[in-house]
């Protein structure tokens, strides 16, 4: 079998950023999947399930609510390295028309207060592995030290 475009990737140089996974094209549609890594593959710690599921609560709630980009959200789920998150929009796009979109989504992680969206057990499968503390934690960081002063290197694959 052909080795997927994911795994060309050499995680051993990969740092945080948002990148350009792949394009994939659908008769007149294309649908850009983003590489949103917080951490840097095999060395940092990997995060965990509880504060990744919480991303993911408050992530998916957030973009499907965002009034301009709402529309063209098709996806937003964890990677399963446990090293960042997949974003797929419609449309051809690049890593820096993003960037504001990005830092939005991370201000409102990072400043959430209350109940997490969908964590009820009527509304999820694992509601109660949620960890909002360590979500805003990590929100924070990913602000601080990639996206506010986001940089060529980590826009572009190596």
């Amino acid at each position: 079998m052909e080795k997927i475009a994911s795994f060309n990737v050499n995680h051993l140089v990969l740092n945080p950023g948002v990148y350009v996974s792949r394009k994939d094209h659908f008769e007149n549609v294309t649908i850009t999947t983003f590489d949103l890594r917080m951490t840097a593959p095999n060395h940092e710690p990997v995060m965990n399930t509880a504060e990744m599921h919480t991303i993911e609560h408050l992530g998916a709630t957030y973009l499907r609510n965002q009034p301009e980009w709402k529309d063209r959200v098709i996806y937003f789920g964890p990677m399963g390295c446990r090293t960042g998150f997949y974003l797929l929009l419609e449309g051809d796009l690049e890593s820096k028309q993003i960037v504001p979109l990005i830092q939005e989504l991370f201000v409102f992680i990072r400043d959430y207060e209350g109940e997490i969206p969908g964590a009820t057990a009527s509304d999820c499968g694992n509601y109660q592995d949620q960890n909002l503390a360590m979500a805003k934690y990590l929100a924070n960081r990913y602000l601080e030290n990639t996206l506010w002063n986001i940089k060529e290197e980590n826009l572009v694959y190596a």
